[in-house]
């Protein structure tokens, strides 16, 4: 059976600090004491207090540390060069406590974050070659601007196009991982070598528009002072005003606004030309309105002619009304004189017809011509009639078909030369 421990036989937990009389204050490491400091004006106690309060510092860094390390959000590579600095202080700390255990405490997270460090470069290089592909991407497509053909550039498109670029670019550099200096250096002088490329293509382009939009209006305006000096020829001036609107059109452009006030002028100008010949059309029209009934009784005199049977009493009735007509002279609106005269020429027509027929019929060639051809077709609708006779002895309905075809059709042409 065995007996209770004595109190001198318990293991009593050995003190981490310890003062000697002349206020020396150590702290235990392993078997050995190492002097932390001196205490001489207070009590041992006090003097201990003073070096544990320095140790419970310490601790509290390491437990922040730690701390900080499980809350994520800071930067491994920061919190282990914090670690490190942790750790120096703790080497020949001026303090009374387990330093050795928060050496190991230290270490042990010393050891964590060089891993998460090292996922943490290759992320952050990740991240990197990821920011220098979309920054080359941008300064790839402001070269591409920069490449194009000034002439061909919608330059109000294109510049909002290039800010809108270098609001990307800014906002990459703001909010993206930071680049190496060399290449960041090397890509912003290719962005910014093309904006440079483009603004000189931009002012090029709108100098030389400026130029010729100069002389564009320089020719308008003289063109104006010409149209607007026609204005005393009236309607007489129309066919110059013709010549000076192509060459308007041919002059190009002097800019919107400049373009439509010279517009505005030159066609007023114009306005009043034809206006003046309206004026002289409405005129013509009313002093026109009784020769279009004159004309008009005409065709009514005229229209019984096409029925006159003696050709010759029809010609010398229409001639007379022919000469009355033209002694009545123009009219207008000319659409209404083309319609009169429209109606006359049908009559005419008709007249000529007749006259040309007739011609055709006593005209000694064209009847020899046509006694020839009646002869010809006789002689044939005879033999034609004696080889259907034959085919229809024989039986033979092939033979007799054709032949009866072709009898119709010389009996056809010779109805229609008389015979």
């Amino acid at each position: 059976m065995t007996s209770e421990p004595t109190p001198e036989t318990v293991d009593q937990p050995q003190p981490w600090g310890r003062v000697d009389d002349d206020g020396t204050v150590s702290v235990r490491e392993g078997d050995d004491w190492r002097v932390v400091g001196q205490y001489p004006d207070g009590t041992a106690d006090e003097a201990l207090a003073y070096y544990e309060r320095k140790y419970a510092d310490l601790a509290s860094e390491v437990t922040l540390l730690e701390v900080r390390s499980r809350r994520g959000g800071a930067s491994a590579s920061d919190l282990r060069s914090t670690a490190k600095t942790v750790r120096g202080k703790l080497d020949g700390a001026a303090a009374v406590g387990d330093l050795a255990a928060l050496v190991t405490r230290v270490e042990a997270l010393t050891a964590q974050l060089s891993e998460a460090t090292q996922a943490e470069s290759a992320a952050a290089k990740e991240a990197v070659d990821e920011a220098v592909r979309e920054r080359t991407a941008i300064v790839e497509q402001a070269e591409a601007y920069a490449a194009r053909d000034p002439q061909t550039v919608q330059w109000k498109q294109m510049t909002a196009d290039m800010t809108a670029l270098f609001d990307r670019w800014q906002a990459h550099q703001q909010n993206g991982p930071r680049l190496p200096k060399s290449t960041a250096q090397q890509l912003w002088r290719r962005f910014r070598d093309a904006r440079a490329v483009v603004d000189r293509h931009r002012r090029e382009f709108f100098s030389a528009l400026d130029e010729t939009h100069k002389s564009a209006r320089d020719a308008k305006t003289r063109l104006v002072e010409r149209a607007e000096a026609l204005a005393p020829r009236g309607e007489d001036g129309i066919g110059a005003y013709r010549d000076l609107l192509d060459q308007w059109k041919a002059s190009g452009r002097a800019g919107r606004k400049v373009d439509d006030a010279l517009w505005a002028r030159f066609k007023a100008a114009g306005d009043a030309l034809y206006s003046a010949r309206g004026e002289r059309e409405a005129a013509d029209a009313e002093a026109s309105k009784e020769k279009i009934e004159q004309k008009k009784v005409l065709l009514e005199q005229a229209a019984p002619i096409v029925d006159v049977k003696d050709l010759a009493t029809a010609r010398q009735r229409l001639t007379a009304i022919q000469r009355q007509w033209d002694e009545i002279g123009r009219i207008f609106p000319r659409d209404k004189e083309r319609a009169l005269d429209d109606e006359l020429r049908k009559i005419e027509q008709s007249v000529r017809t007749r006259e040309d027929a007739d011609w055709k019929r006593n005209d000694p060639e064209q009847k020899a011509r046509a006694n020839d051809m009646t002869r010809q077709l006789t002689d044939a609708i005879d033999k034609l009639e004696a080889e259907l006779a034959d085919a229809q002895a024989r039986g033979d309905k092939r033979a007799e078909a054709q032949a009866s075809e072709a009898l119709e059709a010389r009996r056809t042409w010779l109805r229609a030369l008389g015979g």
